[in-house]
Order: structure tokens, then C-alpha cells, then sequence
């Protein structure tokens, strides 16, 4: 005598292909997006040298300068005069030659002509790449023509 099962009809009505896709595009998502550093150094390439290179010596970090509502500069927590900012932002171009940025944050209160004082040393410290923050978004102005 055979046995009849009776098969469930869930398992007809859910459709696998659509899930299986998704699964596909994020597996080729993360195998395009994953970055293979490692592989590309283990490569024997002889590089060539360029005369004018400056070496990295520390690694690139933006400086932020604040402006308060009275004018006054901070950096890393602690009120600047105008020599010690400069000498600040002049060790940050020497650690990072051609590569340091500053982010200056000014309360709206304050005349323009202190952001523009901080402006001003960082062309004197040989920076051009600065910004200028604003509430809505953090990096708003670039820099000035060379």
C-alpha cells in the first residue's frame, strides 16, 4: 500500500530567485569595494625617484582653529596669540609639506576681520588648503588661487 505525503503549499508561493540576486550584488558589492593594499605591495615594482618630492613625516591631519565671538584663537584647547599661531601652523606645514589643511570655526558674532587674520597666517605658513566652517555644512570655502 503506498504511503501518501502531503506536501505543504507555503514553500510554492515564496520565490528564492529574487533573494538570491540580492545576495549576489552585495557579495560583487564588497568584492569591488574592498581595497587589495596588501596585494599590490607585495608586488616587485622598482619605483622610480622624483627630485622634487617632500617626504611625509607625520601623517596629514587637519588642524581646526576657533574663533570666539571676541576674536580670540583656539587651537587644540588653548588660546593663541598671533606668534604662537603662527609658529603652530608653520610646525604643521614643516610635518606635512604641501599637505596640511586647517578648518577654521568662527562664531557667527565675531568681525570677519579675525578669520581673515587667521587666513592670513596660514599664507604666511605657506598653507593654501583652508576652509571655513559653517553650522550647515563643515567644510563650505576653499582656498585661494595659488
Amino acid at each position: 500500500m503506498p504511503v501518501r505525503i502531503q506536501k505543504g503549499r507555503v514553500l510554492d508561493a515564496l520565490n528564492l530567485t529574487p533573494l538570491i540576486d540580492v545576495v549576489f550584488l552585495l557579495l560583487i558589492f564588497f568584492l569591488v569595494a574592498t581595497t587589495f593594499q596588501e596585494e599590490s605591495l607585495v608586488m616587485d615594482v622598482v619605483l622610480p625617484e622624483a627630485s622634487e618630492a617632500k617626504p611625509l613625516i607625520s601623517r596629514p591631519r587637519e588642524l581646526v582653529v576657533n574663533v570666539d565671538q571676541v576674536g580670540r584663537w583656539h587651537m587644540h584647547g588653548r588660546e593663541l596669540g598671533e606668534a604662537e599661531l603662527l609658529a603652530a601652523l608653520q610646525q604643521a606645514e614643516t610635518n606635512n609639506p604641501g599637505r596640511q589643511t586647517v578648518l577654521i570655526r568662527a562664531d557667527k558674532r565675531c568681525r570677519w576681520e579675525y578669520v581673515v587674520g587667521v587666513m592670513n597666517l596660514c599664507n604666511r605658513a605657506q598653507i593654501r588648503d583652508y576652509r571655513v566652517s559653517t553650522a550647515a555644512n563643515t567644510d563650505t570655502t576653499t582656498t585661494p588661487s595659488k
